[in-house]
């Protein structure tokens, strides 16, 4: 049964793996490069099999994992498929329609979490889980990526915001704080409502304008400020964090001050939220996550930093190409985020093979 477990876990990871670099092949196409092998449905489907092929099936295995309750890995599995679905041609309804029952999943997991542990980060994590499910059910009726896209970042930001306002406790953060970060996320889903219904324009400068608040106030109280000064694996995962913040505040900036514009602006802020900030955060936790859902060991290498500084010179490189419409600069910085994304595999698969079983890093975040 043990064995059983852990093979459907491997089998899930893999397939959020394989949909990343299917991503990562499909954004380069969507770029301008000419690669052979992907059908229309995964080139046209680069953000969703990004956002929930790889990061949901990653986050709804690392979910059910934690929480151990068998029924809770239907939401990775349903991701999965959906993505697999986009992948090998099949209509996008039939992946839309996967993928949104696997979000359902997961906001059931986190449903049941509440039940279990109703407090600040869960209902923060939850509402992030509600969003992908509306983002989700926006996109089955209709609604084009660009309309759908700040939800799924919704997803991802308070995601990532509940976890560390998770691990914040250590720190004991005054009640006047905690009450500003809530009400940053009421306006990022005032911006959602307004994006979706009423303005786009208006209302990704609202969401933008929420990013770089909750930006400054994670920069401001997470305990990343005081653990980058230990040495090894916990210093990795906190310059991961704050320089994934110093990521989302740029991303911020240039939604509130450009609006929602096609083109290099909408490239600059979508790639600084879901590169600059959501996949270093996927950096920093790589190390932890991955052990817990394989169970076996990670072994910490500073050849880690590598893959981490590749990503934000490449993000330099695109985004500063995007602000000046330098299409050259885009291209090649693109082809540099999906190497530093390979060399991030290459060095995870190391570091595993390095450990031979130890048992996973206790470190704190």
């Amino acid at each position: 049964m043990v064995q059983a477990k852990g093979r459907i876990r491997f089998v899930l990871l893999a397939t959020g793996l394989f949909t990343l670099i299917m991503a990562m092949w499909a954004g380069l196409v969507r770029m301008g490069w000419v690669l052979p092998g992907l059908t229309p449905s995964a080139v046209g489907g680069h953000g969703p099999l990004m956002v929930s092929g790889f990061l949901g099936t990653v986050i709804g295995l690392e979910r059910a994992v934690g929480v151990g309750k068998p029924w809770m890995l239907l939401a990775p599995l349903l991701t999965g498929l959906g993505a697999l679905g986009l992948i090998i041609g099949l209509p996008t309804m039939i992946g839309a329609v996967f993928i949104t029952l696997g979000s359902l999943c997961l906001a059931a997991i986190f449903g049941y979490i509440v039940r279990h542990e109703p407090a600040l980060h869960t209902l923060v994590m939850s509402a992030g889980a509600l969003f992908w499910v509306g983002g989700n059910l926006l996109w089955v009726g209709g609604y084009g990526i660009p309309q759908v896209v700040p939800w799924w970042a919704a997803y991802l930001v308070l995601t990532i915001a509940g976890e560390r306002l998770e691990l914040s406790r250590l720190v004991q953060i005054p009640r006047s704080a905690r009450t500003v970060f809530m009400a940053f996320i009421a306006l990022l889903a005032i911006g959602l409502g307004v994006h979706a219904f009423l303005n786009p324009a208006l209302g990704w400068r609202i969401f933008g304008a929420s990013a770089v608040l909750l930006a400054g106030w994670l920069l401001t109280y997470d305990v990343a400020r005081r653990t980058v000064q230990i040495p090894g694996l916990t210093r990795f995962i906190a310059s991961c964090m704050l320089s994934g913040y110093v990521w989302l505040g740029i991303a911020g900036l240039i939604a509130l001050f450009k609006g929602f514009l096609y083109g290099g602006y909408y490239d600059a802020a979508l790639h600084g939220i879901f590169l600059g900030f959501v996949v270093v955060m996927i950096f920093g936790h790589a190390p932890v996550i991955f052990p817990a859902v394989l169970g076996m060991g990670m072994k910490f290498r500073p050849a880690f930093y590598l893959h981490l500084v590749l990503l934000h010179l490449s993000l330099l490189l695109r985004v500063g190409a995007d602000l000046v419409d330098w299409v050259p600069g885009r291209l090649w910085g693109g082809m540099l985020n999906a190497v530093a994304l390979t060399v991030f595999l290459v060095s995870t698969v190391l570091a595993i093979r390095a450990a031979r079983q130890t048992p996973a890093p206790r470190v704190r975040k």
